[in-house]
């Protein structure tokens, strides 16, 4: 199991924002698009950092309200661990759990072309161990 078929299966878009939106306008889009995470682009469509609702939560705690007037560059998470298409689900588990983080962006050539979040991690191995559990019951059943 590769991260290209869970992106196959859930879609390749991404909600992005660039480096000089306010942190408000931020917490806006992931208020809008119910997701813990936003990706921070630069010109080119790479990724620049990420703003996870984690961060907020420290800008926030560090700044109160105020935090809200910086910009996305000033709060975001700039040293992201990315992955490609070809890594397996394993691959990306290891790497979620070593490093403590729920949002991996998937880059191809340098440029963003989707993201995986722990929750579709989770949901593709519920999936897996189901259809796994049929298999046996029929091989079971029909020996």
């Amino acid at each position: 199991m590769t991260v290209r078929s869970i992106l196959d299966a859930k879609g390749r878009d991404v909600i992005t924002v660039r480096p000089h939106e306010s942190l408000a306008d931020a917490i806006t889009l992931l208020d809008r698009h119910h997701i813990g995470a936003v990706v921070v682009t630069d010109p080119g469509g790479g990724v620049a950092g990420i703003l996870s609702e984690r961060d907020v939560a420290r800008a926030l705690a560090e700044s109160g309200p105020a935090a809200l007037e910086r910009t996305v560059s000033e709060t975001m998470t700039s040293r992201v661990s990315v992955c490609s298409e070809a890594e397996t689900v394993e691959q990306i588990m290891e790497t979620m759990t070593r490093s403590r983080f729920r949002h991996l962006p998937v880059e191809r050539d340098g440029r963003l072309v989707g993201i995986i979040s722990i929750g579709d991690v989770v949901k593709r191995r519920i999936e897996d161990a189901v259809r796994e559990t049929e298999e046996m019951k029929t091989y079971i059943a029909t020996a």
